[in-house]
Order: structure tokens, then sequence, then C-alpha cells
């Protein structure tokens, strides 16, 4: 099988990319600047459709993975049409280059397309998204729905595990740079995430390849936790001060002009469909410290 990994130098896609080269596959990757230390690279702005249709079409892939778009919330919400020619436009290109080219097609989604109203969504719940980038996420999901191939749209959220050097941190990451350093950390304790250790979810699209399932899963850790009490688990973890993590509300912090929404996405269908587990935050912090390569 020969897979295309849009997005492939993000954090998400590039351990994607490994964990599918591992299993032998024939994987191409695209990236938009930073171009990884990857054989079959290919420069491609998803908003160019005829570009995007020019690069499937000389691949040929058998599966495309679309794991790229704007994910910054506040960013979305400043800036409405960026938002919606990336994560819109972009997945639209995407999926008529899959029609074309008679590919299936696998969707990166967020937890951001429900509202958080209720106490826990399964992948059968409606969705209402609260915020922008939430809801350019779900037009995303709708376009998948109806394309013309078989599909898979995968919902996580708070992904997190170590990052190479190009690549942006992650709450995980980004709290041992400020913890390390014995700078004080800032951490919200009004939002929840389930956060989602990378290499589960690496290991639950591979099964989910393998089996050849469709539909709609959600790929996300065993927790429901907010930003403080994640961070006070990592410090822990790593035996570092949790002294120096301050507690406070998203309104205090100026770079978040955007209400988070508190949305807990239950994970029982993978684990059920594929017998894929996945961690805890406490067990995910573990098993990075394990594989510490102190670069942090």
């Amino acid at each position: 099988m020969k897979i295309l990994i849009i997005g492939g130098s993000s954090i998400l896609g590039t351990s994607i990319l490994q964990g599918l080269q591992n299993e032998l596959y024939t994987v191409h990757y695209s990236y938009l600047k930073n171009q990884p230390p990857f054989s079959n690279g290919h420069k491609l702005d998803i908003t160019k459709k005829n570009d995007v249709i020019k690069v499937i079409d000389e691949i040929k892939p058998d599966l495309v993975v679309h794991t790229s778009a704007l994910t910054n919330i506040d960013l979305c919400e400043k800036n409405n049409s960026l938002a919606y020619s990336i994560n819109v436009d972009g997945t639209k290109n995407i999926i008529q280059a899959c029609e074309k080219a008679n590919c299936k097609i696998i969707f990166v989604s967020t937890s951001f397309v429900f509202d958080g109203l209720k106490n826990e969504y399964t992948e059968d719940d409606k969705t209402s998204p609260a915020t922008y980038y939430g809801f350019t996420k779900w037009k995303g999901e709708e376009y998948v729905k109806v394309a013309k191939v078989p599909y898979l749209i995968l919902r996580t959220d708070a992904l997190y595990g170590w990052v190479e050097k190009w690549q942006r941190d992650n709450s995980v990451t980004r709290a041992l740079k400020f913890l390390r350093a014995e700078k004080t950390l800032k951490e919200i304790t009004d939002w929840c995430n389930t956060p989602t250790y990378l290499p589960d979810f690496v290991t639950a699209i591979i099964k989910l390849i393998k089996l050849n399932k469709t539909g709609i899963y959600h790929l996300t850790g065993s927790n429901f936790i907010s930003r403080f009490e994640w961070s006070k688990e990592v410090a822990d973890v790593f035996g570092l001060n949790l002294n120096n993590i301050v507690p406070v509300l998203s309104k205090e912090l100026e770079h978040i002009s955007v209400k988070r929404v508190n949305i807990n996405l239950l994970n029982n269908k993978i684990k059920n469909d594929t017998g894929t587990s996945f961690k805890t935050t406490r067990q995910g912090a573990i098993s990075m410290l394990n594989t510490d390569v102190n670069s942090y």
C-alpha cells in the first residue's frame, strides 16, 4: 500500500510517517516550510487546488492521511479567512484530488467540533462547534462525509510527546522547558482536555488502516484533566518543582482571546474495535520519561 501524509512535518504527521515506515508501507509526505530529513517529500500548499491535484495524481496513493490544519484557536478567531482557506478550502482540495485518484482519505479532526455543553461525547453525538476553529474543522468533516471515496474521521485532543527540532512545543514539552529552567509556569485551571499520547494515536491509526475501517473514531487519552493538574503530574513524574506551577484562569492570560470549552471525548469505540489502549496523562509522562533524550 502506498500512503501520502499531508502535513508530514508536523509532530503528528512525522509520528505517523515514522510509524508507517516501521510497518514497511511506502510512504510519501507533503510539507509547507520545514522539510523533515526523510525521503519522498513534496512541497505543497493545500490552498492551491491545482498543486494538490498534481501531487496526488503523480504519487497515485492508495490512501491519503490529511493532518494539515491551522490549529491556533485564537488566530482562527482573529483571521477567519485564513482559517477557512486552510481548514475548509484546503480540505476540499484534498478531497477532490482523492476522488480523482480514487483513494481513501483519513481526516484528522478535533474535539472542538463540539460545544462542551455535555459531560461526555461519543462519535454519535451531534456536532456543535463553539469556536471558529471548531467551525472550520466541522465544515471539513462535513465535506469528508459526502466524499465519493471511503473515509475515516479521527477526532483527537491535546496531542503530546517528544518533538523534533523543527516542530513546535506541545503542552508537555513546553512545561518541561519552563520547569527544568526553574521558571514560573502559568497553567489554566478552567480548561480541561482528554490529552492524547502521540505513540498511542499512531498505534491506533495503523490498526485502523490494517483493518480497513471507515467512519468516525475518537483517538484520545483515557482521562479528562485540567491543564494545571496535567502540568503538576508532569512535574511530579519528572521530579521537578511543583511550586513553579501557578494556577490561573484562562481570562487572565493575554494571549488567550477565545474562551476554551471543556470537551470530554470518550474513546470506547476505538478500544472496542481495535483493542488499542490509550494512556492516561500520568502514564504518558512516565513513558516520555523512559524515552527522555534530555533535549528539554
